[in-house]
């Protein structure tokens, strides 16, 4: 039961999932669970919370010490990221759908060793490249590991082998103009030439841009987790952060 909801901004059940994973692997690894208390979230509460909101490691907030409460949060995400299905398991259960949507984003970091291959001159900041498979309802599939933000959308795509994985299950995919030439199952709407469009090329691409709108909401649904807003961590642990956010996001969409 969650006794503190003031304090963890996630549910019941994805507190107590988190709750059981911790607990099953201090008894593998033989080490003391500590029990949460009103206002002491331990390992479970410190992890959630750190993943919807972004919380930095404060006595006050959590009264633990820093280190110990950072330890908490990598055991946490470490844990659930290592529950995230495969992309091969996520595109053979899509096969079943009429079609799946794919897109990238750019998430903002602000810790860079090396400057130039997380720059994106599309979008002009620094960040971390993420493609994202959506449902025909914008329910979120799957998300890839990071790449560096200068990376282009369709080499990303290619990098994760998401045409292969389609091609291979049959499952037909819509995406933007920046997949051209991605795989012959991802559909891309008319480009314009010299000559405009055709009324019929028209009409095609406001029916690609209709049913490849609700890709849109699975992007928003990531951008509710806070911590994405502007990742204040190396980029190498982006990769493990939504993998971490995937199995959560799961948990909430079962309850809905």
């Amino acid at each position: 039961m969650l006794t503190y909801p003031a304090s963890i901004p996630l549910s019941t059940a994805n507190l107590t999932h988190l709750s059981d994973l911790l607990r099953s692997a201090r008894r593998v690894n033989r080490t003391p669970v500590a029990a949460p208390g009103p206002g002491t979230p331990g390992a479970a509460g410190a992890g959630a919370s750190a993943q919807r909101r972004h919380l930095r490691p404060a006595g006050r907030r959590v009264r633990h010490r820093v280190a110990t409460v950072y330890r908490y949060i990598r055991e946490a995400l470490d844990l659930l990221a290592a529950q995230a299905p495969s992309l091969q398991r996520v595109v053979s259960h899509a096969a079943r759908l009429l079609w799946v949507i794919l897109d990238g984003t750019l998430f903002p970091i602000d810790r860079v060793a090396d400057q130039r291959p997380h720059y994106s001159g599309k979008h002009k900041r620094h960040g971390v490249n993420v493609q994202v498979l959506a449902d025909t309802r914008g329910r979120l599939l799957w998300a890839s590991p990071a790449l560096p933000g200068a990376v282009h959308d369709v080499k990303a795509a290619r990098t994760h082998s998401v045409p292969a994985a389609l091609v291979m299950f049959g499952v037909a995919c819509l995406a933007d103009n920046a997949y051209r030439g991605a795989g012959p199952t991802i559909a891309v709407p008319f480009r314009r030439g010299p000559r405009p469009l055709s009324e019929a090329q028209r009409q095609v691409n406001a029916s690609h841009a209709r049913n490849r709108g609700p890709g849109e909401r699975a992007m928003a649904t990531l951008k509710t987790w806070k911590l994405l807003t502007k990742l204040r961590c190396s980029p190498h642990r982006t990769t493990v952060i939504i993998a971490a956010i995937r199995v959560l996001q799961a948990i909430e969409d079962q309850r809905k």
